[in-house]
Order: C-alpha cells, then sequence, then structure tokens
C-alpha cells in the first residue's frame, strides 16, 4: 500500500513495524501452509481408504492411507514446536501498534502532541516502542534495519496542521478505510462460495450414500464426500471469512465517521486527540481480528 508519492509511505514506519510485520507473515504462510497440507493429507488417506489395490498380497490403497497419516502427523509435529499461528497473531498485533504509534507520532496525535519539547517527545516515543517489544512476541523478531524515528516521520511532524491532516486523511484514514471495505466485499464473497461447494459436498455424498445402499456401487464415497467437508469446514472456520465481512464493514464505517469529524479540527489540541480516536478505532478492528483467529484455533 506504500507510494512514494506518500509523505509517510510504510518504509518510512518505525523499524519494530517491518521485523513485526515479516514475522506475521512468516507464520501466517507457514501456518496456512501447514494447514493446508493436513487437510490435503486427511482427504487422501479417506480417498485411498475407499479402494482396495492389491499388488500381489500387499494392499497399494491401504499403504496410501498409512502413508498419508504418517506424513499428515510429522507435518503436525513438524510445526506445534515452532508455533506459527502465534507468530502470526503476535506478530500481526505488534507491527499495527507500532505502525499505529508511528503515525500518531508523525501527525502530532495524541499521546505526542506538537507544542511540547521535541527531544522529551521523540524521548517518551522511543521508550513507547520499547514497551511494545518488552510486551511482544519473545521469539520471531529479527533485528531492525530501520531507525525508530525515520527522517519522513520527522519531516511531517514538523509540517503545519493543514499538511499533517490533508496527509493523515489520505494516506491513512482513507488507506486503511478502503483496504477495510474491500477486504469486507471479499470475505464476503468468499463466505458465499464456501458455503456452496460445502453443499455440493453434501449433495453429493447422499448421493454417494443412497447408490451404495441400493447396489450402484460397492465403495463408500460418502465418506470421501464427509472427509471433504470436514476439511472444507475447517479451512473456513480458520479463514473466518463471515466473520471478517461483518467487523471489515464495520470499521470501514467507523472511519468514515471519525474522518468526518476532522473537517471541524482548527486546532492542536483538537487534533491529537482526534487522531488518537481514529488510532482507536483501526486498533480495535486488529483486537477483534486476533480475538477471533484465537477462537478459531483453540
Amino acid at each position: 500500500m506504500a507510494s512514494s508519492e506518500k509523505a509517510l509511505p510504510d518504509d518510512g514506519l518505525p523499524g519494530l513495524f517491518h521485523v513485526a510485520d515479516a514475522m506475521s507473515l512468516r507464520g501466517q504462510r507457514d501456518y496456512l501452509s501447514a494447514l493446508r497440507a493436513r487437510l490435503v493429507l486427511a482427504v487422501l488417506a479417506a480417498v485411498c481408504g475407499v479402494f482396495a489395490i492389491k499388488v500381489g498380497r500387499v494392499d497399494v490403497a491401504a499403504v496410501g492411507t498409512g502413508v498419508a497419516l504418517l506424513v499428515m502427523l510429522l507435518v503436525e509435529q513438524h510445526f506445534r514446536g515452532s508455533s506459527p499461528e502465534t507468530k502470526w497473531y503476535d506478530g500481526r498485533a505488534l507491527a499495527e501498534s507500532a505502525k499505529s504509534m508511528g503515525w500518531r507520532f508523525a501527525v502530532g496525535g495524541a499521546p505526542f502532541p506538537l507544542g511540547e519539547d521535541e527531544r522529551e517527545a521523540e524521548l517518551r516515543f522511543i521508550q513507547q516502542m520499547g514497551a511494545l517489544l518488552k510486551d511482544g512476541p519473545n521469539s520471531g523478531i529479527r533485528p531492525p534495519d530501520r531507525p525508530t524515528i525515520s527522517p519522513a516521520m520527522r519531516a511531517l511532524r514538523r509540517a503545519d496542521l493543514a499538511t499533517r491532516k490533508r496527509t493523515y486523511v489520505a494516506d491513512r484514514v482513507n488507506d486503511q478505510q478502503t483496504w477495510y471495505a474491500g477486504k469486507a466485499v471479499t470475505n464476503e464473497r468468499r463466505a458465499r462460495l464456501s458455503q456452496r461447494v460445502l453443499y455440493a459436498f453434501a449433495f453429493g455424498g447422499i448421493i454417494a450414500a443412497f447408490a451404495r445402499a441400493f447396489g450402484y456401487i460397492g465403495f463408500d464415497l460418502a465418506g470421501v464426500a464427509a472427509a471433504l467437508i470436514a476439511a472444507g469446514a475447517a479451512w473456513a472456520g480458520t479463514k473466518q471469512y463471515s466473520t471478517l465481512a461483518r467487523a471489515y464493514a464495520y470499521a470501514s464505517t467507523e472511519l468514515g465517521i471519525v474522518k468526518d469529524r476532522f473537517e471541524l479540527v482548527v486546532d492542536e489540541t483538537t487534533w491529537a486527540a482526534e487522531v488518537a480516536d481514529a488510532e482507536e478505532a483501526i486498533s480495535r478492528e486488529h483486537t477483534m481480528w486476533r480475538a477471533s483467529r484465537t477462537r478459531a484455533t483453540s
């Protein structure tokens, strides 16, 4: 979402944001890859269990079932020790907190309003970053290669109120609101699609069950359908399409209201408070996201 035309692109945010963001993306990739592998292997084991394919005295299909289950167990054990889901959730929470603090400081939002000693404000901001790191995940964080306070942050903070307000609305609030609105539409569409796919699997399973009951087929395709339904439900439950669609739509609407209030801001004191309120609105969405993910995997 960063752009060279932005006064404060993502590259100009605190170093802590970048290392936490990278950790979260690694954790997300590893967790979803492991989940995908487990679900595919579970379905493969069910498919192999349907058939009896003998080569000499060996049932190759049964061997396939055993191998699929063994690989699934190995995948589970491999990723259990690294806890990729914890890195995903905790890293995202830390990255968004660092990003929020960075924007507050750069535009003069509370608790870093303009009008006080800048050296004291910078020191307090650095201490806030240290507190975030202390309360954050204790593994998976790599040393940052960017400063805590970037030149872009200092340059924006030195700008007049009109410039900071215009930049914050365009590059933070509008950007976030557009992202939320797009994600709401995407997740709503995926929720409908996943529901239709599960219905299709269920309908296929019903047909397969009756076909076997009346002797049209001699193998258990209904069991495969059940495995597909379980796998699809597990994937949809992890992705939380419907929950996220509602949360993102609410957050987008809330930011629209917050943005309207910015039009009435004419002084630094009010501006500092309004920026804090906007960042709280964004933080609430991330808190809800983390809570929904924790419930989905508990």
